[in-house]
């Protein structure tokens, strides 16, 4: 087992405002991990070798003239660890990793210290449902406009990226799309994009030690700068997370049998709440839950030496 980090505090410059701001305003943040061994090339080879197919993402944004970047799935087969990233560090990929703490519980300690940390300094702040990815991209790789549905933060340990943060609300993240994302028909890398949107977004540079939290659905995308990367993403749930997540749910329910388009109420106090809360529930542990495994369409192989690091395959499904 790898040994996690060694120091007393993750983040380095917490202040006490800041507890006023966690989780309702982006809040960039130094940390002490850029030096851990749990991200070192010889433990990220190890997580590579050892990842089983549900535990890995590898995707290729195909740039086709005219249109928009197409992203693709891939496999990792029959190659070492170190062959992956140096395939990375000369490709245009990017690794999802997304359950390490299933090969080495070091990663699940290091999530739960940072909350532990995050919760002795926001009162009040209780999470749950913790977990970690890690990220390993290519130089100028990016990713598209997108939004999570649980909380989130972003780590830069190596290289350097820009993250772009756009307001969470209309018409940035329309409440029909934000809960089509919750109900699994929308991915979140499918969100509607306009070229504006720039204009009203916050560029944050992030480099190795330092971190991003931002509220909860903001809309974001990444750029990485011309380095390989390597970060990691973490999510959480809080009950205040869930009543909201609870409300859109029952909402796009209630849009799909109705075909409304009006702004529906996303309170989560009083009699109106308790009843789509109830509603939630009965369809989501019914037969009548629309969320479904996602299916991908696995079309490449990460392929060292090869140009952009891939070599076409015949495609298959792949459902996680």
């Amino acid at each position: 087992m790898l040994r996690e980090t060694d120091v007393a505090a993750i983040i380095a410059d917490w202040q006490d405002h800041h507890a006023k701001l966690f989780g309702r305003h982006a809040l960039q943040l130094s940390h002490r991990l850029a030096e851990s061994p749990l991200f070192s090339d010889e433990a990220l080879a190890r997580l590579i070798e050892t990842a089983p197919r549900d535990a890995y993402h590898v995707n290729y944004s195909q740039k086709t003239p005219g249109n928009p970047p197409r992203r693709r799935e891939g496999e990792i087969k029959d190659l070492p660890g170190r062959a992956v990233l140096d395939a990375v560090r000369d490709g245009n990929i990017w690794i999802n990793l997304t359950a390490p703490d299933r090969l080495d519980p070091s990663y699940g300690k290091l999530v739960d210290d940072i909350y532990a940390e995050f919760e002795a300094h926001v009162p009040g702040l209780k999470t749950y449902k913790r977990r970690l990815t890690l990220l390993i991209s290519s130089p100028g790789v990016s990713v598209k406009y997108h939004s999570d549905v649980p909380g989130q933060t972003l780590w830069q340990v190596r290289g350097a990226k820009k993250l772009y943060v756009y307001p969470a609300g209309a018409p940035f993240i329309s409440q029909p799309a934000l809960e089509r994302l919750i109900l699994g028909e929308l991915r979140e890398t499918d969100m509607p994009f306009e070229p504006w949107y720039d204009d009203f977004a916050t560029v944050y540079d992030l480099t190795p030690g330092t971190m991003l939290h931002w509220p909860l659905n903001g809309p974001h995308r990444v750029v990485n700068e011309n380095v390989l990367n390597v970060s990691f993403t973490t999510e959480h749930w809080t009950d205040e997370l869930r009543r909201s997540y609870a409300v859109n749910y029952a909402n796009g329910i209630i849009r799909k049998v109705t075909g409304t388009t009006a702004p529906l109420s996303q309170t989560t106090e009083g009699l109106g709440y308790y009843g789509k809360l109830a509603l939630a529930g009965a369809v989501k542990f019914s037969p009548l839950n629309p969320q479904k495994q996602k299916r991908y369409e696995v079309d490449f192989r990460v392929a060292p030496g090869q140009p952009d690091s891939i070599r076409d395959i015949p495609s298959y499904a792949f459902v996680k």
